[in-house]
């Protein structure tokens, strides 16, 4: 009997980096056959093929770990963040595990690809993806429809400058459900901006009072 399989997405969590320790590599081991192979994408994830009627099961044991799942697919992928860091606090590490909490997995036209970073050196890459926030000293700046492969690779706009972490959440929140209700299908989010326009969501964005 052949078994389904389903396509998932598993990383760390959000932190500095990539990294996973040795009781996390060895429950995703777990779960997989010699045969199998553990591809690692760009941004920061692992692609896992798991037995479907074994999905639920599988994503507790990886939970219990410290293993983040993710849907693969249409979705907001999980946020990339810095490599390097001077500290938790200082480089806003907070703010970057509630952008991740509150968007990862929602359904959209097209991958979404959100990163972050603590300062402007950028080693989040926030300018070249479709959404990103980069910490400005106390206050951040939010940049929409980078575009970091191809040759029509560009940096994203400046969308908003010097926000609070509150106006943080409810931009990104915003820009993504206006892209879910208003992208084509398949339309990346780049050039949902493009056709859309600055103008237009500045327009629909309520942004919050400091």
């Amino acid at each position: 009997m052949t078994t389904n399989k389903v396509k998932i997405a598993i990383n760390g969590g959000i932190g500095f980096g990539a990294k996973l320790t040795p009781k996390q590599l060895v429950t995703i081991a777990k779960y997989m056959d010699d045969a199998d192979e553990l591809e690692l994408t760009t941004f920061q994830q692992l692609y896992l093929e798991v037995p479907e009627d074994e999905l639920d099961f599988i994503k507790e044991e990886f939970n219990k770990v410290g293993l983040h799942c993710y849907p693969v697919g249409n979705f907001v992928k999980s946020l990339r963040t810095c490599n390097f860091c001077k500290g938790e606090i200082e480089e806003g590490m907070p703010v970057a595990k509630e952008i991740n909490k509150r968007i990862a997995g929602k359904p959209v036209p097209f991958t979404l690809k959100p990163a972050y970073t603590g300062c402007p050196i950028g080693c989040g890459e926030p300018m070249v993806n479709d959404i990103g926030v980069m910490k400005i000293r106390d206050s951040f700046h939010v940049y929409v429809g980078g575009k970091a492969k191809g040759k029509d690779a560009k940096v994203g706009d400046l969308l908003y400058e010097s926000l609070t972490p509150e106006q943080v959440y409810e931009v990104v929140d915003q820009l993504i459900d206006i892209y879910a209700k208003n992208g084509k299908k398949r339309e990346a989010f780049p050039k949902f901006i493009s056709r859309y326009g600055i103008d237009s969501l500045k327009e629909q964005i309520q942004l919050p009072s400091n």
